[in-house]
């Protein structure tokens, strides 16, 4: 397989690489992404992700870059990763009084071929009620400043969770199913 460039300095997204035996390297987009919602969740994750995958390519002249956007949606509204301690925090409460879903769009540039690759996971959650003592504790052990609706679901943040219907690994930002197929896809048209 030729190199993969993953558009991401997302420590979650490069473990569920590694985990699967996928080599990359890392090149963070500097697109900031949009949460403003003007058609559907799915349409603006893939959109965000496919904008951050063609900032980095047009860095590189060969090779696959793999970009990814995460985004919560609960009671209507997106929910992106928290601007503060108190932002975290109302988050937090919200998502623990209904159920929510977790949007991760996927963009892939073979750059080779300048094809473009892109799909999204939606993955539903189930939080047990929160308390101000249970997130003031897991503030203590875990930053939610860089996760998407303020917790995360591979670390202390499982804690929370009821369960979940779909992909856990969209909940964890990369649902590894859908990237690989897309891989796949690509190595088949190539003949690698």
């Amino acid at each position: 397989m030729r190199e993969v460039i993953l558009a991401s300095r997302s420590k979650a997204r490069q473990k569920c690489l590694r985990q699967v035996g996928i080599k990359f390297r890392v090149s963070a987009s500097r697109v900031k992404e949009q949460h403003i919602l003007k058609t559907t969740c799915s349409r603006l994750v893939i959109e965000n992700a496919l904008s951050k995958a063609r900032d980095v390519a047009k860095r590189y002249k060969k090779g696959i870059v793999v970009a990814a956007d995460t985004v919560v949606l609960a009671s209507g509204r997106i929910i992106g990763k928290p601007k503060s301690m108190n932002d975290a925090r109302k988050t937090l409460k919200l998502l623990s009084r209904k159920p929510q879903r977790v949007y991760t769009g996927i963009a892939v540039i073979d750059i080779d071929r300048n094809k473009i690759f892109t799909d999204y996971e939606k993955t539903k959650i189930y939080m047990v009620k929160m308390t101000d003592s249970d997130i003031s504790d897991y503030f203590k052990r875990t930053s939610p400043l860089d996760k998407a609706g303020s917790f995360d679901i591979q670390g202390r943040g499982a804690k929370f969770i009821k369960r979940i219907d779909g992909c856990f690994d969209n909940v964890v930002g990369l649902p590894i199913t859908k990237l690989k197929k897309i891989l796949k896809e690509i190595n088949e048209e190539t003949g690698r």
